[in-house]
């Protein structure tokens, strides 16, 4: 595919879509309905469906009978840590593999024109992006995914939380499982928010900020106070009447969506003109610059408090008009001293 037919390249190589990026239609005023629909099937395709699909198969074939559930056992725990970690690396991997290490598609519809594996960083551990990647998702990233699985699988089937089965409540797991992203949504931007804090930026935040130029492997690349925030949005299946279903649809929409907004490209050809969207250009942007895009704009939130940035040059202008802002109030503070 030609990518100059849907963006521009500038003179680093970066590449950029036409246009501006727009939050979904859903929250709108006044409301459009066209734009809506024509949106809407892309709510569930191709992202969503599965991994409300990998939800409906773990517990078929690799979530253990309730009976089981009711006790903390070494062999189904491991079971589901081992298997969440093959599903990661494939699924990571599969993207990594064909984007960055064949790089069938070259640098077509890449943000950010060059390779992170290509140089050396010191901000990594071993001086690499993917190394310092594939450690902090297997080895902290994963267990704490696996943890808060095996405790809200292990709550439910003790009856410690409402268990509503879909043969009782069909309509109503339905519509929980409808407004389960934007749930996330409003956890994720809550959460991002906080730790773009200046203490916690520093401590916790940053370690994710050091992938500048995001790859798959960026996507649980973070502290591990970081991941346990990030997966925490599941723990709302605590609170509500849920099912162990849903809960674990949770976890994969944050696990496994994670990657989707760290591709670093725009899209994922599949042919010679079939392409799938990543969207992950509003996250991009957000790795790039830092303080614009807290979330993903299924619901405006930047909108609302200020931080969307659309691609555009007039966003790059407000963002350099807040950041003119705020330095010119730390002056202020610093000579009233």
């Amino acid at each position: 595919m030609d990518d100059l037919s849907f963006g521009k390249r500038n003179k680093r190589g970066d590449w950029a879509p036409d246009g501006r990026i727009e939050t979904a239609p859903v929250f709108t005023l006044p409301p459009k309905p066209v734009a809506f629909l024509k949106w809407l099937p892309h709510y569930f395709l191709p992202w969503n469906v599965l991994f409300a699909a990998s939800a409906v198969a773990y517990w078929h074939f690799i979530v253990p009978e309730a009976e089981v559930l009711k006790t903390f056992h070494i062999a189904w725990i491991l079971r589901l840590f081992l298997v969440n970690c093959v599903a990661v690396f494939l699924f990571y991997g599969a993207f990594e593999l064909r984007l960055y290490i064949l790089r069938t598609q070259e640098n077509r519809f890449k943000y950010n024109g060059k390779f992170p594996g290509d140089s050396k960083n010191p901000a990594f551990l071993f001086d690499s992006q993917n190394a310092d990647g594939i450690i902090r998702t297997f080895g902290t990233a994963l267990p704490i995914w696996t943890a808060l699985e095996v405790g809200i699988l292990y709550a439910f089937a003790n009856g410690l939380v409402p268990w509503v089965s879909f043969a009782a409540k069909p309509w109503y797991l339905f519509g929980i499982a409808l407004v389960m992203p934007i749930f996330h949504e409003a956890h994720f931007f809550a959460i991002h928010r906080l730790i773009h804090w200046g203490p916690l930026y520093r401590w916790i935040h940053s370690v994710h900020h050091n992938s500048v130029n995001p790859s798959p492997w960026s996507s649980l690349s973070m502290h591990p106070v970081e991941q346990l925030l990030y997966f925490s949005s599941a723990l709302i299946h605590l609170v509500i009447p849920s099912n162990p279903i849903l809960a674990i649809y949770q976890l994969h929409y944050s696990g496994f969506g994670a990657v989707v907004g760290h591709l670093g490209f725009d899209k994922i050809e599949l042919g010679a003109e079939a392409a799938i969207d990543s969207h992950a250009y509003t996250h991009y942007l957000h790795h790039k610059f830092f303080e614009v895009n807290y979330g993903d704009g299924l619901v405006p939130f930047d909108k609302w408090f200020g931080t969307w940035h659309d691609g555009t040059k007039e966003s790059d202008a407000r963002m350099q008009a807040r950041y003119e802002k705020r330095k010119a109030r730390a002056n202020a503070a610093s000579a009233a001293k």
